[in-house]
């Protein structure tokens, strides 16, 4: 198992006598050389990697992590027998992944319909003899170590999540066929309007600085957060959604170790073998015949960051 590659020892954005940075902090933070790399993810088409493994009735989920994220993470950051969470869990990626690499896998999920369906998925890797064990809970995670058990605080590995991003790059076409409509969207809602997905960019980035705050808390010294994120158009406007995440990482009191790239394309020979939807592919055309170049996003932007070796006072995350 490769070790983790170590941080760049730049400026401590948790010293006691500098502020948390600003944006411009941040980004000359960034340009100072933190260390990347390119992660191999995308080789197989995310339905060939959950065939068998994941239920069919939880497919329709509109943001499912590509499964070899989680894995590869996993195989770097932790050991056999370490707990791994996910705050935002979904259909339980991570803790299915977790699972069958003989981890500990928690997740903890705000919508019931998608709680239901990660259980499934638990009972089902269960049954197929994954050596790990796997859990998901019902609840807000701004408010994670309230919600989870006590014994999980403090020994908690790895945390492995992603950010909402509303309706904007996720769903699946449906084609009816000739003279039988329009192409339409399916399975691209979260849930209810009050889900984080739904809110704005500001809302979205308190509740996330809640939310890594509270991860904090449950990591063990020097445990590590790795967060996927990619920028999105909103009203053709960029979201700078791995921002954000840098931001609400720091802010809660983590350190950013790494910016890495996940894959969610194949290569072959050299060759980009792209897998973005049809709705991400008919908005680039459209906005390329209008004027507007944009490029076909086909990685995740990878965010590592770490906990504090030491005890020092965790931030309310504000």
């Amino acid at each position: 198992m490769p070790e983790p590659r170590p941080p760049f020892h730049g400026a401590d954005p948790h010293d006691s006598e500098s502020p948390h940075p600003d944006a411009s902090d941040l980004a000359a933070m960034l340009a100072e050389g933190y260390l990347g790399s390119v992660w191999l993810t995308g080789q197989h088409p995310s339905r060939d990697l959950r065939r068998g493994r994941y239920t069919p009735e939880s497919m329709t989920h509109p943001g499912k992590m590509l499964p070899t994220i989680p894995r590869y993470a996993i195989r770097t950051y932790t050991q056999p027998g370490d707990v791994v969470l996910d705050p935002m869990a979904g259909i339980g990626t991570t803790v299915i992944e977790a699972m069958h690499l003989g981890r500990h896998g928690v997740g903890v999920e705000y919508e019931a319909e998608w709680v239901a369906k990660a259980a499934d998925n638990i009972r089902h890797t269960v049954a197929a003899g994954a050596p790990g064990q796997g859990e998901i809970y019902h609840g807000d995670s701004t408010a994670l170590p309230s919600l989870l058990p006590a014994s999980l605080h403090g020994r908690v590995s790895l945390v492995i999540t992603s950010p909402p991003y509303g309706p904007s790059t996720h769903g699946h076409v449906r084609t009816p066929g000739p003279r039988r409509g329009k192409v339409r969207k399916v399975h691209h809602r979260y849930g209810g309007v009050d889900n984080l997905a739904y809110r704005s960019h500001g809302e979205l980035a308190d509740g996330f600085t809640a939310i890594l705050a509270g991860c904090r808390q449950l990591l063990r010294p020097g445990g590590h957060v790795v967060v996927t994120a990619r920028p999105y158009r909103r009203h053709g406007e960029l979201i700078d959604i791995p921002g954000m995440v840098a931001a609400a990482g720091i802010n809660a009191g983590l350190e950013l170790v790494e910016e890495c790239i996940a894959l969610i394309c194949g290569v072959r020979d050299g060759v980009i073998i792209p897998r973005a939807s049809f709705f991400q592919q008919k908005n680039i055309r459209d906005a390329i015949a209008t004027g507007d170049p944009q490029w076909l996003v086909q990685h995740e932007d990878v965010l590592v960051l770490r906990a504090p070796t030491g005890g020092a006072e965790v931030p309310d995350g504000r």
